[in-house]
This record gives C-alpha cells, sequence and structure tokens, in this order.
C-alpha cells in the first residue's frame, strides 16, 4: 500500500526489509535531534519495544509499519496495530496507532495515519485509537505538556505541535494520561498518610504485611505483580490484559535496574491485595551517550548502573485488587504503598519521582496525587477516529 500526499512528493510506504526496520526504529533522534527538550532514547532499549523478533506484543497482535519519505529523505513513521487480547477484552473492534513520529508538518502527520487507517479498515476495524507503542502496556499517548521537562522511562516524547496536527487530522481526544513531579524531602512519606495511630502489621491493620522485592523469587513475584494489575486496572479505559510473557519480557529488560527497595507488595491475611513498582530513570545516565554508544559509552553506562547513579525514578505501576474496590481498606492501601516506597527510598539517591501516568477519568488515583502535587507538570493524550465501513 501506498498513499502520497497531495501536493507534495511525499510518499508512505509499509516497512518490508531489516534495514528500513532498523530505520523505523531509530527514526525518532535523526527527526528530532537538536530539539528542545529531547534526549535519543538507546537504540536497543527501542530495539526490545518494537523489533518482532523482541517485542512479545508480537504474539498477540497484528502490526503494519509504515515510513514517510520524501524523496529519499524519511520525514516519519507509524505503526497500525490489531491487538487480539485488546479486542477480547473490549468486545469492540478497535484496531491501534502508535510509534507515530515524524516532522511536525500536517501533511506528513496526515498522509501516515491514512496509512494507519486504510490499513485497519482492511482488517476490518472500526475504530482506530492511539497512540500506543506498541500496547497500552507500553509507551502510551501523544505528549501535549511537559516538552521541556526531563524524559521519563517508558514514556515518549513529541514536538508540542504534534497533538494539533493529529486533531486537524480528524481525531478526537478521548482521554488524558497524567504525570505528576513528587520532589523528595524528609517529609515526603508522611504526605502519604494513614488515619490516626494506624500502623501496618498492628492494631486494625495487623492483617497487613508488606514485602520487598527478591532477586532469588523475582519470576515469582512478577507473576504476583502481573495478577494484580490486570485485577485492579481491569476496569480502567484502554485496558488490555498484561500476558506472562510480557511480564517476563518486562523482568529481563529492567531487572539490572531493580533494587529490593523498588517494589512493594501488600498482603492481607497472606494474600496479596496491592503493589507498587518504582524504576530509576534510565535517561538520568544517557543523555549524553547518543542513541548508539560507542564502547567507551557502554562502559561508561555499566558503570552508571552498578553505582546506581539516578537521580529520579517512575512509579510505574501501582494498584489494588478489586476485591477492596469502595472500602476503606481499598482506598488506603494506594497511600500505604506510595509511602513504603517513599520511606524505602531514603537509601537510594533520587531527588524526585514522577507519580504516573494517571487517567485523567481515575478521580480516585487523580485526587491521591493532587493531594500532595496539585498540578500534572505533564499531560499525554489518547485520540479516536471512527472507520468508514
Amino acid at each position: 500500500m501506498t498513499v502520497p500526499a497531495p501536493q507534495d512528493d511525499l510518499i508512505v510506504r509499509p516497512v518490508t526489509t531489516r534495514a528500513h526496520l532498523k530505520l523505523f526504529i531509530t527514526l525518532p533522534r535523526r527527526l528530532y535531534k537538536g530539539m528542545k527538550g529531547f534526549v535519543p532514547p538507546l537504540d536497543m532499549e527501542q530495539t526490545e519495544l518494537l523489533s518482532p523478533k523482541k517485542s512479545p506484543v508480537f504474539r498477540h497482535s497484528s502490526v503494519r509499519y509504515f515510513l514517510a519519505w520524501r524523496g529519499k529523505t524519511p520525514v516519519g513513521r507509524v505503526a497500525a496495530i490489531v491487538d487480539h487480547r485488546a479486542i477480547e477484552a473490549w468486545g469492540e473492534k478497535i484496531g491501534s496507532f502508535g510509534a507515530l513520529d515524524a516532522l511536525p508538518e500536517q501533511n506528513i502527520i496526515s498522509a501516515l495515519l491514512d496509512a494507519a487507517y486504510g490499513w485497519l479498515r482492511l482488517q476490518g476495524m472500526e475504530r482506530m485509537r492511539g497512540p500506543v507503542t506498541l500496547s497500552g502496556n507500553g509507551e502510551s499517548g501523544l505528549m501535549i505538556e511537559g516538552q521541556d521537562q526531563p524524559l521519563m522511562i517508558a514514556m515518549p516524547w513529541h514536538p508540542k505541535i504534534l497533538g494539533s496536527l493529529v486533531e486537524a487530522a480528524g481525531y478526537h481526544k478521548t482521554e488524558d494520561l497524567l504525570s505528576y513531579k513528587l520532589n523528595l524531602t524528609k517529609e515526603s512519606a508522611s504526605l502519604f498518610k494513614v488515619p490516626g495511630d494506624m500502623r501496618i502489621g498492628e492494631g486494625r491493620l495487623g492483617s497487613i504485611a508488606v514485602k520487598h522485592l527478591s532477586k532469588k523469587q523475582i519470576a515469582a513475584q512478577g507473576e504476583v505483580l502481573r495478577t494484580l494489575y490486570n485485577d485492579a486496572w481491569s476496569k480502567k479505559y484502554n485496558f488490555v490484559p498484561l500476558q506472562d510473557y510480557e511480564m517476563k519480557a518486562l523482568i529481563d529488560q529492567v531487572k539490572i535496574l531493580l533494587k529490593p527497595e523498588h517494589y512493594v507488595q501488600i498482603d492481607k491475611d497472606d494474600v496479596p491485595v496491592a503493589m507498587a513498582l518504582v524504576l530509576p530513570n534510565l535517561y538520568d545516565i544517557v543523555s549524553d551517550l547518543g542513541g548508539s554508544p560507542s564502547l567507551l559509552g557502554w562502559l561508561k553506562l555499566g558503570t552508571r548502573i552498578a553505582q546506581h547513579r539516578f537521580h529520579s525514578a517512575r512509579v510505574i505501576l501501582l494498584g489494588v485488587t478489586s476485591k477492596l474496590r469502595g472500602t476503606m481498606l481499598g482506598a488506603l492501601l494506594p497511600s500505604l504503598a506510595i509511602a513504603e516506597l517513599l520511606r524505602r527510598g531514603e537509601s537510594l539517591p533520587y531527588s524526585w519521582v514522577e507519580l504516573g501516568w494517571i487517567l485523567e477519568s481515575d478521580t480516585g488515583m487523580k485526587n491521591l496525587a493532587e493531594a500532595v502535587v496539585p498540578h500534572p507538570y505533564k499531560r499525554y493524550r489518547l485520540y479516536e477516529k471512527t472507520i468508514d465501513a
């Protein structure tokens, strides 16, 4: 399928060769080089996310990549995705677009989205939603606000104008994803309080116990985390059940970064009921290395990881079992989990953590964050469009 843009020499073509796949994976650092606020992600990290041989998403999704060309120069990319697990969960034929990166020009954005739209229509999809890369469990949303803020692990970066170009192509907002920046001080953990003098393991909370990460049991803990996550998020917008092989791949990718303090599991009567996972921000230690480091660059990166030279982190997963939804304990557990993370974090070098993303429509989590951080510092947006029969 080739989609020409009107009144331009722009052409959009599907990715069909290994060379063009490599170009697709590395294109953002070529497009956005020199733009204020952009730091190139590691090619290795992006390969794990986008390569059909590496990404577990391809086990349950059909994906087609497109590149936009102006002459022999690549100027944009997009993915069209049919996630069969998502369709099962939603009961609707909603396809996705993702990995949307381009020079900020209307004809490029429109042509890329038209290519994804046309392919999804051929697959029988009735709506198109995104961007997600390549799943709602991966990088999600198009950055609307926060381009000048420090980049965060597993979150995308886009030029500020890109959102308006997507809207001009006929796509409407369905949900915003919000991130909050919490500066860490000695008093930070106390901001997430439990009522009165309640204490974990005592009195009314006597049946509550807290566990940390065990490298020896990380696979088993990962499965507990996956089960809790799927349960806690099952009724939330754009949720796609996380598969066991996706959790295994996630653990394999991030375990080198993890310490026991990064994971909180809360049990009630020896049954897991809540969890939280924080990841150190990889961008803290790669900003001077480029997307494809030299041998010396890789040695620097290894040393920085070993010495844990991070100064920020992200609370990437936070959830409470649906069995406690609507109860006082269920409302209390997110605060307990975050407070425990922050208390442990006193032994780590972080000066701030990101709480996010949080669905704009998730009033409970939004209120929890805004009780301590009044306003989000970054905003990402999901869009949708009906696909004509």
